[in-house]
């Protein structure tokens, strides 16, 4: 089902940056697809949120979008180039230069300073390390956390580490950003200065977001909001 929606003007003209369509994922034969037919049309300057009870498959849509997961069914194009079921390595390689990732987990590792943490994705898609120690230090400038650039993850607070988080996803200046449960692990107050600088960053970069969310007070600090049910998609009022 094509999810409804009224994107914004400047939008209109613009060709979809995430086409998924009539996805079907089902980890069982002896069970009901987790799922049956879900489509969901981006085009830059579009940050949504998703909502849903645990088990519709929040987190297998946005693996199947990013590529992490392959479709029993269905296709997912993003900025015009197909993910390609049958080919991991191409899946991977426009998966790097295309998305960005934030987790409520964070996962950064612990081995490496912050700029190291967010110098990552650059390191993967062959920039040089003066490239990416200038690029990295950057986005912390952007975050807030140029200051802690040389720091080590164990050092710093949670509503910190997923600061870096988002700069570690932000950094390549990918179209299309994924959040699964941003905010998780963060106090309230922490929780809304970190989504109103995820949702600032996508905008201004010109990609799309998608946040996946349990909660509909963080769901409404999106452009629009959908319920999954496993099926479809429904506009929240």
């Amino acid at each position: 089902m094509t999810v409804p929606y009224a994107p914004a003007m400047e939008s209109l003209h613009t060709a979809p940056l995430l086409e998924a369509r009539d996805l079907v994922r089902r980890f069982r034969a002896d069970r009901p697809p987790v799922l049956d037919g879900v489509s969901l049309t981006l085009r830059a300057g579009d940050y949504v949120a998703i909502m849903g009870d645990s088990g519709v498959g929040k987190s297998t849509l946005l693996n199947l979008v990013a590529g992490l997961d392959r479709p029993d069914a269905g296709s997912v194009h993003i900025d015009g180039e197909a993910l390609r079921a049958d080919d991991d390595d191409a899946a991977t390689l426009l998966r790097r230069r295309l998305v960005g990732f934030v987790f409520q987990a964070f996962h950064v590792l612990p081995y490496l300073r912050v700029r190291e943490n967010v110098a990552l994705p650059l390191a993967l898609l062959g920039d040089t390390p003066d490239e990416r120690r200038t690029r990295a230090l950057a986005m912390l400038e952007r975050v807030g956390l140029a200051r802690h650039a040389d720091r080590y993850p164990r050092e710093l607070s949670g509503g910190e580490l997923q600061r870096v988080a988002i700069a570690r996803a932000l950094v390549h200046r990918p179209r299309l950003v994924l959040a699964d449960e941003p905010t998780g692990n963060l106090d309230p107050r922490t929780a809304t200065e970190v989504l109103e600088l995820l949702r600032e960053r996508i905008l201004e970069a010109g990609g799309a977001g998608i946040l996946i969310t349990h909660s509909r007070a963080v769901a409404d600090t999106a452009d629009r909001a959908y319920v999954l049910d496993g099926r479809s998609l429904t506009p929240l009022p």
